[in-house]
């Protein structure tokens, strides 16, 4: 799918969905400051995470997603980016009206699931919103379907639509109460490599000591990270770097030379091109914009 913007009271897409607020994929070619993130008092979002690796925080709870995962976010509960910064990737978002009245999804309208099934996902849902993240079993094929309904909007597409959106809820909460952990194995294997790489970022990793640190060879190494985050070793490691540095230029009041050297860049021109290739601004400027707000 190319990136696409759907929003109720402007896509004609959704005008037979009241309750879909908004449908949405977007690639995000470089770091942010979080402006794309707010509270949601009557919205449940879902986010599919199709390349890179985000660090959210919901409700005060820190989160890592990568390619795969999906996180929902009920409403009231407040989602932004760890240290205010929103990473590189692309990712999937539906928002998802309640009712206002019941504060509860009025998903008997338009789901097909009975008053019962919805008071248990609800109450599931809620009890258990710290397990906010999994892996949905065709969760990428549900959103695609979804999409591809919505623009060839052929008949029955409101039906089909409405049965996958309940399908996401379905196979939330059945993933809850049968308490299944999701295969998240090499991303424990990030952690790992992140840890490694974040205690000495001054060193010049290569990628067979990358490598090393996953116990993989290079090659499998290499094609694991671009599966699970969109880039190369290299460039992964670039992201670390910056992120890094971005901490770095919110928190501490070194210069930027200090910060350069000591998140691996061989000078502060070189940290310079790449912080503004992958952020937009310099590392002054960005320090500047962030104490302005």
């Amino acid at each position: 799918m190319n990136q696409f913007l759907l929003q109720q009271g402007t896509s004609r897409e959704l005008e037979r969905f009241p309750h879909l607020i908004e449908f949405a994929l977007k690639r995000i070619n470089t770091v942010q400051l979080d402006e794309f993130y707010q509270e949601a008092p009557d919205l449940i979002r879902v986010y599919y995470i199709i390349e890179g690796k985000f660090e959210w925080q919901v409700q005060d709870q820190n989160h890592t997603l990568y390619p795969g995962d999906v996180l929902l976010v009920l409403p009231k509960q407040k989602l932004m980016g760890q240290e205010r910064i929103l990473n590189v990737g692309t990712l999937c978002w539906l928002k998802i009206k309640v009712s206002n009245s019941s504060n509860q999804p009025s998903m008997s309208k338009w789901s097909g699931l009975t008053h019962p099934d919805i008071q248990q996902i609800w109450r599931t849902l809620n009890i258990k919103h710290g397990r906010s993240i999994m892996k949905l079993k065709d969760a990428g094929a549900l959103f695609n379907a979804i999409y591809v309904e919505l623009m060839n909007r052929e008949i029955g597409h409101y039906t089909r639509i409405n049965s996958m959106l309940a399908e996401l809820f379905i196979q939330f909460t059945r993933n809850i109460i049968n308490q299944s952990t999701s295969t998240r194995d090499f991303p424990q294997i990030f952690l790992k490599l992140d840890q490694t790489l974040r205690q000495n970022l001054g060193h010049q990793w290569t990628v067979e000591e990358m490598a090393a640190i996953a116990d993989m060879g290079t090659t499998t190494f290499t094609e694991k990270v671009k599966n699970y985050s969109g880039f190369s070793p290299l460039n992964y490691l670039i992201n670390i770097r910056i992120s890094e540095a971005i901490k770095q230029l919110k928190k501490c009041d070194a210069n930027v030379t200090e910060i350069a050297l000591s998140t691996g860049f061989y000078s502060s021109q070189h940290f310079s091109t790449t912080f503004k290739k992958l952020t937009g601004y310099t590392p002054s400027q960005f320090r500047k914009k962030n104490l302005s707000e």
